[in-house]
């Protein structure tokens, strides 16, 4: 039998997911944590009440008592219920968690899909609707958010790849710079052109497209990539569409976060519900103009006429990470999301959250209590020197986009961290090497893999009813495009 060491190493080194999953599991076997996993006492969660509840839907399923277990279900579909969400659940094993959990979440799946079945006839089809449209908006979505990430953007590419292999990609996404750019490639594309766009093959022969700019990686000093160049690679890889168009082809609901280049002016979140005839292409090039660095851009939008024209034509915008990098409450507002995946590749930020969980032991608690007084301070010091500052336009805007930056929250309830050997600020904006992209990609992947069960499982109960709701509201067309021709008729 193989050793810890050697488990360890085979988790390290596996190539698949399936690989690294095998390996994981036989590292709970020889640590004991599956006895763990098939425990369900914990002072983590109710293990209590969740148990009480898993067995009173087994039972009214297996009774037929399908009015019973509609009126179990409406009391409530809960994702965090009696804690089961906390991250310590999924920290003593290396595959996923109590068995307790999974068989709760896999029985309210299974509920749902029962009394979606036609053969539940003693429900009507509109009762039924009305309960899973009640659900759906009671229990939420979950939403994928990219960190800015300049030439990490990569990794964001491994994340996504991992997650769509195993069909845990949400479909409302959001990104700033970097990031931005991996949810337009995710968003304009369908299932079978982003088979071909994962294939390291494929990507090894659209990156050697550009082997003009691997040249300067000679230099000593690394050389930030032109404009021009990046506008190439986007008018390549990225579809010329709206965010209408994107969403009407794939169904994604693409969201891209810009800050603006005056004072005074609102961050935005660029998608198909507050700017669905902006153009993707322009507001990826926005997103990504790091202050200083790139020129800030314009937006175009598709007018009435089908062309294309400037958005907002007398303002301008740059890189939407200093301002709104995980815009978290206004996916909230806009798809009635709560609760996020993060992936997060900001240089900035990964030193406070290392391990990328929300913790709430002593030490935590008093970390976190210490960054927030620090950015009460820091912001004191802000509003008293905001008179000072705006003598010099310049500085005044370097203060208000420092002040952005430490403002904002910057991780979720599952967050995706590369580790630290990538953080080199000085060649976040630098080209990469082949083998280089590749690392990355691969790198994404292996940091997704541990988080793909508690992806999974936090996840089933809003993607199986988005999956039943869709069915549903097609035969609610369906039935009233036939009544109509009835009525003609």
């Amino acid at each position: 039998m193989a050793s810890l060491k050697n488990l360890r190493k085979a988790m390290d080194t596996a190539s698949s997911y399936d690989e690294w999953k095998e390996a994981a599991l036989a590292h709970d076997g020889k640590t004991g944590a599956d006895q763990w996993r098939n425990i369900d006492h914990s002072r983590n969660y109710d293990y209590v009440s969740i148990r009480i509840r898993l067995d009173h839907l087994r039972s009214m399923r297996a009774r037929h008592d399908n009015r019973g277990l509609l009126f179990s279900l409406n009391e409530g579909i809960h994702g965090n219920m009696g804690g089961m969400g906390r991250s310590a659940l999924y920290e003593k094993t290396r595959f996923g968690t109590k068995r307790l959990i999974t068989d709760y979440v896999d029985e309210v799946v299974s509920a749902l899909e029962h009394l979606a079945d036609p053969k539940v006839d003693e429900i009507s089809f509109e009762e039924k609707l009305d309960f899973f449209r009640r659900a759906s908006h009671c229990f939420g979505q979950s939403a994928f958010m990219m960190s800015g990430s300049g030439s990490l953007l990569y990794f964001h590419i491994g994340v996504v790849k991992a997650l769509c292999q195993q069909g845990l990609l949400p479909p409302v996404l959001s990104g700033s710079s970097g990031g931005s750019f991996v949810g337009a490639l995710v968003s304009t594309h369908n299932k079978g052109e982003l088979e071909k766009i994962f294939d390291p093959e494929y990507l090894v022969h659209e990156i050697k497209k550009e082997d003009q700019f691997f040249r300067r990686l000679s230099k000593l000093k690394p050389e930030i990539m032109q404009i021009g160049e990046i506008q190439k690679i986007l008018e390549r890889l990225i579809p010329d569409l709206t965010f209408q168009e994107a969403f009407e082809r794939t169904g994604r609901q693409l969201n891209i976060s810009i800050a603006p280049a005056e004072m005074h002016q609102k961050s935005r979140l660029l998608n198909a519900i507050t700017s669905p005839n902006v153009f993707i292409r322009e507001a990826i090039l926005a997103s990504g103009a790091v202050p200083g660095v790139y020129p800030p851009v314009t937006l175009a939008a598709k007018n009435h006429l089908g062309e294309k024209q400037a958005y907002l034509p007398t303002r301008k915008w740059v890189d939407g990470s200093v301002s709104d990098d995980m815009p978290a409450k206004r996916l909230a507002r806009l798809y009635g999301v709560n609760h996020y995946i993060v992936s997060q590749t900001n240089p900035h930020v990964i030193p406070f959250v290392a391990d990328g969980k929300k913790r709430q032991d002593a030490i935590s608690l008093i970390k976190d209590a210490s960054i927030k007084t620090a950015r009460a301070w820091y912001n004191v010091g802000a509003a008293t020197m905001e008179k000072p500052l705006s003598l010099s336009p310049a500085l005044s805007r370097y203060s208000t986009i420092a002040q952005s930056v430490i403002n904002q929250d910057y991780i979720g309830d599952i967050n995706i961290l590369p580790p630290s050997r990538f953080f080199n600020p000085f060649r976040l904006l630098a080209y990469r090497s082949v083998s280089e992209i590749i690392e990355l990609i691969a790198t994404g992947e292996k940091a997704t893999w541990p988080k793909i069960e508690m992806i999974r499982v936090q996840t089933s109960i809003s993607r199986k009813l988005d999956e039943i709701l869709t069915g549903f509201e097609d035969r609610q067309v369906q039935h009233v495009k036939a009544s109509l021709r009835k009525k003609v008729v």
